[in-house]
């Protein structure tokens, strides 16, 4: 997009045709007290061709984030994407497409939307998905409201495995709702114990919500736990961060799991400051007219040539706000579009391999950590890129010493799990080099030294 500024007379004709006479009127609905007093810090104006030259000055500060060592995930995780589909992600059909009101012109749209969804299930093992939700922390909150309501109960029971920030959304989404959250705790091998839901009456729980792998890096055992809530007639609710995961587990579908949801930024899409991500939401045929969002479907004509079209719809915009279940709209289908790619591209092989990769880099780093002094592993639960560790010493200072290495530490794990100590969550994936492992390794083990003197 190309730096075009309003001149003067263009502004004046905007504020004509609003019938106020300056910007100051046309914000005057906000106090004056939440206004900004001081001018911006800002250069002043310039040409394009001398903006993009400063620009491009301030870009060339930022080192280049693949360039650097980082053992950060709980939620983002860095995977590497092919250009291919960079490039046709970027293409302008996919993204300057609107919402397909009109199937007739929508055509390629939808059936990239289509091929999304089917990839989905595959991954998942369910049997519907719908075309993306904003993101994973939103999914989760939505699949809590859909158990509320598909067993007009009010309690969902939440593992306290699952991500923190997706935990604060969905506190927020139930807050002003009767709705009760209850947590269940983590075992000793960091896996969720369902013995408090044993106590309980049944007929009173909408759901549980169980995350794997786990904020601790566990995978949790899913069949069991499926099999339990089966046998209560309690929903299952499967949140997945790392979707990649999804490429090498049994799927959750095929645990008894009649919710699954989670991030899918894994599959396609960069870190990118946090976003934009996506969302994903499949579940049964049962809970198909429940579900959020939108669903593509496959048709014909009357001519008897395949089409596609939107089968369902669930948004304010296309129903009656009260009774709308998604307020999902949009291009943020472009992010999913850009996964189908992604996975397109990468295929079933691929997929497998580049998890398989994932899996054998996180057990060579707990190899490597085991032999360092004062470190210890607190769960022996399977693990599929990421671990709990606990340091010896304090957790801030190991996190400077690895800035000063030009490493990227892991995610701090003390204000969700103060009991764990100087804990955090280490990640590594196929951009990890051996390395990497091994140079993270030996700060690790000169820290140590140097803090215990």
């Amino acid at each position: 997009m190309q730096y075009i500024p309003l001149t003067e007379n263009e502004c004046r004709q905007m504020l004509e045709s609003l019938g106020v006479s300056s910007i100051d009127d046309l914000l005057s609905d906000i106090p004056a007290a939440k206004r900004l007093k001081q001018a911006l810090n800002l250069p002043v104006a310039m040409s394009e061709q001398n903006l993009a030259r400063f620009m491009k000055r301030l870009a060339s500060f930022d080192t280049p984030h693949d360039s650097i060592p980082c053992f950060m995930g709980a939620g983002s995780y860095r995977h590497f994407v092919p250009a291919a589909v960079r490039a046709m992600a970027a293409r302008s059909e996919f993204v300057t497409a609107y919402t397909p009101y009109q199937p007739e012109i929508s055509q390629g749209s939808l059936q990239a939307m289509f091929e999304y969804q089917t990839m989905m299930t595959q991954l998942t093992g369910m049997q519907v998905s719908n075309a993306s939700m904003y993101d994973g922390a939103m999914a989760t909150a939505e699949a809590a409201l859909l158990a509320v309501r598909a067993k007009r109960c009010q309690t969902v029971m939440v593992s306290r495995a699952l991500n923190p920030s997706y935990r604060t959304v969905l506190d927020t989404y139930t807050s002003n709702l009767d709705v009760t959250i209850t947590e269940l705790p983590v075992n000793s091998k960091g896996q969720t114990d369902l013995t408090p839901l044993l106590s309980l009456d049944a007929k009173n729980i909408a759901g549980v919500m169980i995350q794997s792998p786990n904020m601790l890096g566990v995978i949790e055992d899913l069949e069991s736990i499926g099999r339990q809530l089966k046998q209560l007639k309690i929903l299952f609710v499967v949140v997945v961060t790392e979707a990649m995961s999804l490429a090498i587990l049994k799927a959750p579908g095929h645990c008894g799991a009649d919710i699954v949801c989670g991030e899918g930024q894994s599959l396609g899409l960069p870190v990118n400051f946090g976003g934009p991500y996506l969302g994903f939401f499949t579940v049964t045929d049962e809970l198909m007219r429940r579900m959020p969002g939108r669903v593509v479907g496959l048709t014909q004509d009357t001519e008897g040539r395949c089409g596609f079209v939107n089968t369902l719809s669930t948004r304010e915009q296309h129903i009656r706000r009260d009774k709308a279940t998604s307020n999902i709209c949009t291009n943020q289908a472009l992010c999913a579009i850009t996964s189908a790619m992604y996975m397109t591209a990468m295929g079933q092989r691929g997929l497998r391999n580049v998890a398989l990769m994932n899996m054998k880099k996180a057990a060579y780093l707990k190899s490597k950590l085991e032999t360092v002094s004062g470190v210890s592993i607190p769960f022996d639960g399977p693990a599929f890129n990421e671990l709990t560790v606990v340091l010896p010493a304090s957790l801030d200072s190991f996190q400077k010493a690895l800035a000063e290495h030009g490493i990227i530490g892991g995610y701090d794990l003390r204000c969700s799990w103060p009991e764990l100590g100087q804990a955090m969550l280490l990640c590594v994936t196929e951009t990890n080099t051996r390395e990497d492992i091994d140079r993270f390794t030996v700060v690790l083990s000169e820290w140590i030294q140097e803090v215990r003197g």
